[in-house]
């Protein structure tokens, strides 16, 4: 018995950058500088604490070390800012897609027969603003393969009973 092997041109694969992505919701962007302030607004005190009780020789290089962490507060800013814009997903009739990244872009394409589960997450400030997470598993990873943050909680329960459907069969 000979089993014979053919190589698949590659043109006959789907165009990827056909795919027409949607923005994740603009209310998501406060969601992420929320979260920035809230990281920034911990170690500004702390550091502050540190500073002011001796507990580092901080005090001669203190100036500098509040202005290199206000300018990485900054820089920080900038990039979820610009990041943001850059966050983007499709779901398609066999496949689910997302990208993002400002320095390292990344685009990751899960296939629905790949797909064992989907989850739906809110953390509490995506909460307050009526936003989740669609977080989708592929089978013998732990983690999630793929995750759409930023979706309006409608938008979510559809995708995910969309692809519930699509994988049920």
């Amino acid at each position: 018995m000979t089993d014979s092997f053919q190589n698949i041109s590659v043109t006959s694969f789907p165009d990827i950058t056909r795919i027409e992505f949607k923005s994740i919701h603009k209310r998501y962007l406060k969601v992420l500088l929320i979260n920035v302030f809230l990281v920034f607004l911990v170690v500004f005190p702390v550091l502050f604490f540190v500073d002011k009780n001796g507990l580092f020789e901080l005090s001669r290089n203190s100036i500098w070390i509040y202005l290199a962490l206000f300018l990485v507060f900054i820089a920080v800013l900038s990039i979820k800012t610009i990041g943001f814009k850059k966050r983007k997903y499709a779901i398609r009739e066999k496949d689910v897609s997302y990208k993002n990244g400002v320095f390292f872009r990344s685009l990751t394409t899960v296939p629905f027969n790949r797909i064992q589960h989907i989850e739906i997450d809110q953390g509490p400030i995506s909460r307050f603003f009526g936003l989740a997470s669609l977080s989708v598993f592929t089978a013998g990873d732990s983690s999630d393969d793929l995750k759409i943050s930023g979706l309006l909680k409608e938008d979510a329960q559809q995708i995910k009973e969309f692809i519930s459907n699509k994988i049920d069969g």
